[in-house]
């Protein structure tokens, strides 16, 4: 992965291919917002239900269980790229890990099949195969990102991203435009968008699995444990409120599920602008890596996170104020939501936001273990909070993301605070794992 010059004058810190995936995140976060949209107005409120739950278990179960595995291929093609190695093998290494996960992933989905229908898609048969089919493109994506990046080949990365959430919401405007108000082909649709993504992007690639040594396991799976341990804390804690009122909900909460998840993407806007910033923080720290300067580095996490914190704050009083008009406009007025809702989830993700921006930095610090011990710490106050914060769901649930999110941000500030104390440098492998942290999804 091209790392930034220290040449004077130059003020861009970004490494090569940053702007190509900035785009290719602009893209997928339009289309996909296009597809919510659309999808919420075609089948309404009661039917949006468990495609929202579908969208939720999609994106909380395929890149919480694959993005470790994208963190370790790049690392590890980095690192044999640096010493003019082929990286073929690793691939090969790789993927027989993320079929082998995604075996097991599709088992136990088909052994509680008859559990999920009935609790979470409404007997909705292609529901569950746009689920199967879903976790199946994300983990071939994940591998695919991670061979691009590791590789330096940022153009294919963009592409799947664009591709991605371009090719589902054309599917989706198929649907609308042949009158579908069913939930099971919109299912379909999000599933099949990041298979036929992959093809899209790797479809001109050549030269992808250069001969190289063999790998061994330990060279795709250094971190992988505990990376993938706090990935899926992670991504549990920004993704479940959805199933979460689907789980807890009388018959008539239930069906607002899907209205809750709309107010959650609302609320999720700034992610995508922080992205951008994210994107700018680890290959910073990568030109400080050999240098050893660490006074800069806390300097440059400074700033950067009180950019972050100032987004945040901005997104939760604009949630607040002008939050349910934005719901109302975009979903209608089936799907409306309060002030103190879209607020509260907007804080929520704002906490988030900061606690991610915290973990970039423990990881490139070789804290790995301690950014998992963080996310759990705010899944834990996620599931206090949802079992004991107040008497009605909604509100027990947006002050779970709020608490979770906030008890998170709390334990990354101290395992920095550690990390530093403890005088530990950047380690370059490890930049490229938290690189990889950046949650690319909506």
């Amino acid at each position: 992965m091209a790392e930034p010059s220290d040449a004077p004058g130059r003020r861009n810190p970004l490494p090569e291919g940053t702007l190509a995936v900035g785009v290719g995140l602009v893209l997928s976060g339009i289309a996909t917002y296009g597809f919510l949209v659309l999808a919420a107005r075609a089948l309404g409120k009661e039917a949006y239900a468990p495609l929202g739950l579908l969208w939720s278990a999609v994106f909380l179960l395929g890149p919480g269980l694959f993005l470790p595995l994208e963190q370790e291929v790049s690392r590890a093609l980095a690192e044999r790229g640096a010493r003019g190695l082929g990286g073929g093998p690793v691939i090969r290494r790789a993927g027989m890990l993320a079929v082998a996960i995604l075996g097991i992933l599709l088992l136990v989905m088909g052994a509680l099949a008859p559990v999920l229908l009935d609790k979470l898609f409404d007997d909705q048969v292609l529901l569950l195969v746009g689920l199967g089919l879903g976790l199946t493109g994300i983990a071939a994506g994940h591998l695919a990102r991670g061979t691009c990046s590791g590789q330096g080949r940022f153009r294919p990365y963009s592409i799947f991203l664009g591709a991605d959430g371009v090719v589902r919401l054309v599917l989706c405007i198929g649907l609308v435009v042949a009158g579908v108000d069913t939930p099971g082909l919109y299912g379909l649709a999000v599933g099949l968008a990041p298979c036929l993504a992959v093809v899209i992007a790797l479809a001109r690639e050549k030269d992808l699995l250069q001969d190289g040594p063999e790998a061994s396991w330990r060279e795709v799976s250094g971190a992988i444990v505990v990376l993938l341990v706090g990935s899926i804390l992670s991504f549990t804690l920004i993704n479940v409120s959805p199933l979460v009122i689907d789980l807890l909900g009388t018959e008539a909460e239930q069906a607002d599920a899907g209205r809750f998840l709309n107010g959650l993407i609302v609320a999720r806007v700034p992610l995508f602008l922080f992205q951008a910033i994210q994107a700018s923080l680890l290959p910073r720290l990568s030109a400080l890596a050999g240098a050893g300067k660490l006074d800069e580095f806390r300097s440059g996490l400074r700033s950067m996170l009180l950019v972050t914190a100032g987004i945040g704050a901005l997104a939760a009083v604009g949630a607040f104020a002008v939050g349910p008009f934005a719901v109302r406009i975009l979903f209608g007025a089936e799907f409306e939501l309060d002030h103190r809702t879209l607020g509260l989830l907007a804080l929520g993700c704002a906490l988030y936001m900061v606690a991610s921006a915290i973990s970039q930095a423990v990881i490139a610090l070789g804290g790995h273990k301690l950014v998992a011990i963080s996310w759990a710490v705010g899944v834990v106050g996620f599931v206090l909070a949802a079992a004991f914060a107040a008497e009605e769901l909604f509100l027990r649930v947006e002050l779970a993301l709020v608490l979770g999110s906030g008890t998170a941000t709390v334990a990354m500030g101290l395992a920095l605070a550690s990390r530093l104390a403890s005088g530990a440098q950047l380690e370059p492998g490890a930049i490229i794992e938290a690189l990889h942290e950046i949650p690319m999804e909506p």
